[in-house]
C-alpha cells in the first residue's frame, strides 16, 4: 500500500521496457512522452556511452523481435537485454507485448519471456496489464476484446486475430492462453475487485503473491479501472517487480500518477507539420493497412505491389529491388509519395498463397516471411540513399523491425503524435543522413483509413 511519503514521483528512472516487436517498443514511448515523462527507445542494446547520452531519461526501452522468435531464440537473446536493464534498478521493468496478445508456445511466447525475466527482478508477483481503452482493446474477468470499426470483438472471434497467419488467436481467456506457454501459477484481479477499492484489491493480491512469482492479471475495461490498475502495481511494485504488459501498463501508471497530480492533468504531444512527400513501406497483412492503402491509392500515393516471388528467387531478387527503388525515385521526383507494399489484406493472394510462393523459393515458412521483410528494408535503405527525405512510414510489427534496423539508427524518440499507438518519432544516429529522420512505425490494426495521408500532412488521427 502506499505511505505517507508517497507524495510524489520518485527521481531518476521509473520504467525500463524490452519490446517483443518495433511498432509496440513506440506505442509505449508514447505513452510516457505524451505524460510529460522524457522517454528514449534504443534499437540495439544500449553501451554505456549511449546510456549516457540519455541520462535524464525517465524512461528507457530496448525494441526488439521477440514477437516472431522462438523460445530458443529467447533463451539466447533475452537475458543480456533483461540483465542491462535491470543494472539501471528500475522499479518496474516490462516485457512490452502486443495489446492482442500475439504469442503462441512455439512463437513469441509470453511466457518464456516472463520464466526469464522474473528473475532479474525481486518482487514476488508479476503484474500482467493488457487492456487498453485508448487502443480499444479490453480485458474483462481474464478475457480479452478489440473493437474493430467500433463493433467489439471477442479476441478469439476477431476478425484479423482469430485469423492471424503466425499466432491465431483460438482462447481469448488469457490465463488459458498463458498457461500453454508456462507452468508458472497465473492469477487474476478482477474489474468487480479494482471498483471496490484499493482495499479489496490489495488484500486479494496479498492473499495471491509468493515466492513462486505468480502472474496476477489486472483486468482493465474502462478509466475507472485503468487507474486502478495503475495504483495497484504502483503501490505494491515493492523492491521492483518484472511485468509482461502491453502499453495498457503505461496507461495505467500514467492514469494513476495524474489522478495523484503527479503529472500534468492532460497527455499531450506536439503536432507535426506537413513535408512534400514521405516514403512508405508495409508488409502489413491486415485487412485495416489494406484499407489504408487503397485510400493512399485513391489520394495519389504511388502504391507499388513487391512481387514476392520475384524478391525470394535468388536470380531475380535484385532486379525487383532496384525496380521498386526507381519507382519511387520516380514518383519523389514528380511530387508523388511511394508506398511500397508485400499484400493487402488478409485475402491477398500473396498472403494465402504463401506457403507455396515459399516452397518455389525453396524456403521454411518463417524464412521466407522474413525475407520478405529483409527486402522492405533495402527497399527503404536505398530510397533514402538516393533520395532527400525528412519523412517515411514503416506498416507492420515485423516489417517495421527489419526496416528500422536496417537504417543505421541507434534510438528514437516521439516527436510528434499522429495515430494512438503510432507516434511520430526522431532518429538518433551517427549516420549524417538519418540523424534527426522522421518515421513511424505503425502496427497491422493501428490507425484512421487515411493513416499514409496523416503520415503526409502531420495531422493527428483518431
Amino acid at each position: 500500500m502506499s505511505t505517507p511519503a508517497d507524495s510524489a514521483l520518485p527521481a531518476g528512472l521509473l520504467l525500463a521496457y524490452y519490446g517483443d516487436d518495433f511498432t509496440g517498443s513506440t506505442d509505449a514511448m508514447e505513452v510516457m512522452t505524451a505524460a510529460g515523462l522524457s522517454t528514449v527507445l534504443f534499437l540495439r542494446t544500449p553501451d554505456a556511452a549511449m546510456l549516457a547520452r540519455f541520462s535524464d531519461a525517465r524512461c528507457i526501452g530496448i525494441a526488439g523481435s521477440s514477437r516472431g522468435r522462438s523460445p530458443q531464440w529467447m533463451d539466447e537473446h533475452l537475458p543480456p537485454a533483461f540483465e542491462t536493464l535491470a543494472a539501471l534498478r528500475p522499479p518496474l521493468m516490462q516485457y512490452k507485448v502486443c495489446s492482442t496478445f500475439d504469442s503462441s508456445a512455439a512463437t513469441g511466447s509470453i511466457g518464456r519471456a516472463v520464466d526469464i525475466g522474473a528473475r532479474h527482478m525481486p518482487g514476488d508477483w508479476s503484474p500482467m496489464v493488457v487492456g487498453a481503452p485508448r487502443l480499444k482493446r479490453y480485458q474483462m474477468f481474464g478475457n480479452l476484446f478489440a473493437a474493430v470499426d467500433g463493433v467489439g470483438h471477442r479476441l478469439d472471434r476477431h476478425p484479423t486475430m482469430a485469423r492471424h497467419p503466425v499466432t491465431p488467436m483460438d482462447e481469448a481467456d488469457l490465463r488459458r492462453h498463458l498457461a500453454r506457454q508456462t507452468a508458472r501459477r497465473i492469477e487474476l484481479v478482477d474489474m468487480v475487485q479494482l471498483r471496490e477499492g484499493a482495499a479489496v484489491a490489495h488484500e486479494r493480491l496479498q492473499s495471491l503473491r509468493g515466492g513462486d512469482k505468480p502472474v496476477v492479471l489486472v483486468d482493465v475495461l474502462d478509466e475507472e479501472t485503468l487507474r486502478e490498475a495503475g495504483r495497484l502495481v504502483w503501490q505494491e511494485k515493492g523492491a521492483g517487480v518484472f511485468s509482461a504488459s502491453s502499453s495498457g501498463l503505461q496507461y495505467a501508471l500514467a492514469a494513476y500518477w495524474r489522478a495523484r497530480g503527479w503529472i500534468p492533468p492532460q497527455p499531450s504531444l506536439p503536432r507535426a507539420g506537413a513535408v512534400p512527400v514521405i516514403a512508405a513501406v508495409s508488409g502489413s497483412c491486415s485487412p485495416v493497412t489494406a484499407g489504408q492503402i487503397a485510400w493512399a491509392r485513391e489520394h495519389g500515393f504511388a502504391a507499388e505491389r513487391m512481387d514476392l516471388s520475384a524478391v525470394l528467387g535468388q536470380g531475380t531478387r535484385e532486379a525487383e529491388l532496384a525496380r521498386l527503388v526507381a519507382r519511387a525515385g520516380e514518383a519523389i521526383g514528380a511530387g508523388r509519395s511511394p508506398l511500397v507494399f508485400s499484400a493487402e489484406g488478409p485475402d491477398d493472394p500473396s498472403v494465402t498463397g504463401f506457403d507455396a510462393i515459399a516452397q518455389q523459393a525453396g524456403m521454411p515458412r518463417h524464412e521466407a516471411a522474413r525475407a520478405v521483410g529483409v527486402a522492405l528494408a533495402e527497399v527503404m535503405r536505398r530510397i533514402l540513399d538516393a533520395n532527400d527525405l525528412r519523412r517515411i512510414a514503416i506498416a507492420g510489427g515485423d516489417s517495421s523491425g527489419e526496416v528500422a534496423g536496417a537504417l543505421d539508427i541507434a534510438a528514437l524518440s516521439v516527436c510528434a503524435g499522429l495515430a494512438p499507438g503510432a507516434p511520430l518519432c526522431r532518429a538518433w544516429s551517427d549516420h549524417p543522413r538519418r540523424d534527426g529522420l522522421e518515421l513511424v512505425l505503425k502496427g497491422g490494426q493501428v490507425g484512421a483509413r487515411s493513416f499514409f495521408g496523416d503520415v503526409l500532412e502531420g495531422r493527428a488521427g483518431h
